[in-house]
């Protein structure tokens, strides 16, 4: 998506070869007109499945699952990464490696709002390693519900987590694929 190449060419910040900073507009600060034309090209590349429920993660793939769903119709629920005190004990659950902060964390997502019912689109601002997106296929499959696709703002095309997931016969549409990146030459685009 040329409008999401161009943001990331004019306001990302690549650290090291690996990290790519766009939280002026997509995970800190976020831009919902760019979230809409994100929105409405994931709408045209799944014409035609029928998808009734969004999946993300806390917290920057709320925002732009949020806008998704305005755009299919449909309801967004996200893992939450920790337990509050009215979390419910009837959950499914998941654990899910974060590549940019290093951590693990068990993402949860209450049996009330995912089951064998629901079509799911799972809705994720990064891959890199593919470890968050896997952790919500895990869910979706332990819910009984079926998995229509995983719509990737940004894809680090040169780690594993696009091709791995797609190797399992996963759809995988990423709207800005990054085929190398460093602070000396920038970015390309595949």
């Amino acid at each position: 998506m040329k409008l999401l190449e161009d943001r990331i060419r004019q306001d990302g910040i690549v650290i090291g070869d690996d990290i790519l900073k766009v939280d002026n507009f997509l995970n800190h600060q976020m831009d919902p007109q760019l979230f809409e034309a994100m929105a409405k090209e994931w709408k045209r590349l799944f014409e035609g499945v029928d998808i009734n429920k969004i999946l993300t993660i806390e917290a920057s793939g709320i925002g732009i699952a949020c806008i998704a769903g305005l755009e299919f119709g449909c309801p967004v629920v996200f893992g939450k990464k920790s337990r509050s005190r009215n979390t419910p004990e009837d959950v499914y659950s998941a654990e899910v490696r974060s590549f940019t902060r290093g951590t693990v964390n068990t993402v949860t997502v209450s049996k009330k709002y995912l089951g064998p019912q629901d079509r799911v689109l799972v809705i994720d601002d990064f891959m890199a390693t593919g470890e968050a997106s896997e952790g919500l296929i895990r869910i979706v499959k332990e819910a009984g519900a079926t998995l229509c696709g995983v719509g990737i703002a940004i894809e680090k095309a040169f780690q594993d987590g696009g091709d791995k997931l797609r190797s399992e016969g996963i759809r995988v549409e990423s709207l800005a694929r990054i085929a190398s990146m460093n602070e000396k030459d920038g970015i390309t685009f595949k």
